[in-house]
């Protein structure tokens, strides 16, 4: 599971790349800071509530509650509910398909979206 959380983690980094070959010279810089800035923005949000509310305990079973906001409540001990894996290494996985998601969705606004709006929209995109 590390592995693959640290291939999958190197995919955004490689998508950077390859959407900085596909744009115009003036945007390459444009482009990979869109997808590096995403691994940021959304590792903040997931790690400070989004896993708590992906994965936490169902609010009628919509979504879920703050019990692991902040990463609280959680060791290398717990267990996932889905398998033996740890409940951290569980959270760094799901974090990097996080990441990726939004990513991937640079490509179809390269050149097209400004810096500001791609954030807000990183932000929206992860929240809901």
């Amino acid at each position: 599971m590390i592995i693959s959380s640290s291939l999958v983690m190197f995919m955004t980094p490689g998508l950077a790349i390859f959407y900085g070959g596909l744009v115009r010279h003036t945007n390459i810089l444009s482009i990979i800071m869109h997808n590096f800035v995403c691994m940021g923005i959304v590792a903040i949000i997931w790690l400070l509530f989004g896993y708590s509310f992906a994965f936490g305990p169902d609010v009628l079973g919509f979504i879920g509650n703050f019990k692991y906001i902040l990463l609280k409540n959680m060791s290398l001990n717990d267990g996932n509910l889905v398998s033996n894996i740890p409940a951290l290494l569980f959270c760094a996985f799901q974090l990097m398909f996080a990441i990726i998601t939004p990513a991937l969705i640079t490509g179809a606004i390269a050149e097209r979206m400004k810096f500001s709006a791609f954030f807000l929209f990183v932000i929206f995109w992860t929240l809901c």
